[in-house]
């Protein structure tokens, strides 16, 4: 049995006059220890999703429909009042900008240790010494004095490290961190990847990594979906997808990446703009920006604009392509082909 089991989860916002569908169908399951990764441009529902994982969805926002299962018990239908027994000490979210998830009036310490007795009776004494250990076990310096300061005396990275001691204080089972590299700069990057990975080792964590930058979905995940327009696109191994890329837009954010060309050479932005929730192409999402539809026959642009693609096993990862599944029809009839020409 996964750990984590996400079944046809759908996410919308009910609005005056419309409502938006921000995750529609979403599936995938996650194991014990495993890492995976969730990519995609901004507005692909990826921050969408890990709330609604942890039941932090703001109104209007909602799961319209789907499964939620933490080692098989379902979790949609719970009462705000159970939540509170999982969020935390059986799931836990890094929140995409630290010193907004700190309290700015609150020192370190007193954050942490309120964090603590929320959830367990501890003596002042002992939550203080679960605290620092905390802080020791994510490389924070200086851990005794960094308790008595407040938020806006750190940098950002030990505003991020602090986060991360927090999410580990209850010894969750999965920790969702939603872009957790994001504003730092390339060195701080660098040592909080090498964190993540070592507390995965050291702590047996599941974690799942929302971020747009490939090269730390590439660093951090065995697995990674890819998102459009609120629909995993594609999924499968990271090394393979990242190396093999099938559908059209992870080709595309593959070939966006500065590090695929020579110096000076023009980037090749993905064309276009993602589309909005409440309007988006009919078919598969991606068609208006896709290269392939261009060169398509007319059968196959019918079926991009008219009918969105269901995922299906290529190349070793599932992909969601009417393009895609077309060359497989056609290597599928080349082959049978082959086998049925009569031996000379």
């Amino acid at each position: 049995m996964a750990l984590l089991e996400v079944e046809d989860l759908s996410v919308r916002f009910t609005l005056p006059g419309a409502t938006l569908e921000a995750v529609a169908g979403v599936s995938f399951r996650l194991g014990r220890g495993e890492c995976l990764g969730i990519v995609g441009e901004s507005g692909a529902g990826k921050s969408v999703l890990g709330f609604s994982l942890v039941n932090l969805l703001a109104p209007p926002g909602h799961i319209a429909s789907g499964r939620i299962r933490l080692e098989g018990r379902e979790l949609t239908a719970l009462s705000e009042r159970r939540w509170r027994g999982i969020r935390g000490k059986r799931m836990a979210m890094v929140f995409q900008d630290p010193r907004a998830t700190l309290n700015p009036v609150l020192t370190v310490g007193q954050q942490m240790r309120e964090t603590l007795r929320a959830h367990r009776r501890l003596s002042r004494r002992l939550a203080r010494k679960m605290v620092l250990h905390q802080l020791h076990q994510v490389g924070l310096d200086e851990p005794e004095r960094q308790l008595e300061r407040y938020p806006h005396q750190l940098s950002g990275g030990q505003c991020q490290r602090v986060v991360i001691a927090m999410a580990l204080l209850l010894d969750p089972d999965v920790i969702i961190a939603d872009e957790p590299t994001t504003a730092l700069d390339v060195t701080t990057q660098a040592e909080l990847v090498a964190l993540l990975i070592a507390l995965c080792r050291t702590h047996d964590l599941s974690l799942i990594v929302i971020s747009h930058d490939l090269a730390v979905i590439q660093q951090l995940t065995q697995r990674v979906l890819v998102m459009y327009a609120g629909r995993v696109v594609e999924s499968g191994p990271t090394r393979e997808v990242i190396n093999d890329p099938q559908h059209p837009y992870t080709q595309a954010l593959i070939d966006a990446l500065p590090q695929m060309y020579p110096p000076r050479a023009p980037l090749r932005p993905v064309p276009g703009s993602p589309p909005a929730p409440g309007v988006r192409p009919t078919g598969c999402a991606f068609h208006p920006r896709c290269r392939y539809r261009v060169a398509a026959d007319d059968d196959l642009r019918r079926r991009c604009e008219g009918h969105p693609p269901a995922l299906i096993p290529s190349s070793g990862s599932e992909v969601a392509c009417h393009w895609v599944a077309q060359l497989i029809d056609h290597e599928m009839i080349h082959s049978a082909q082959v086998h049925d020409e009569p031996l000379d």
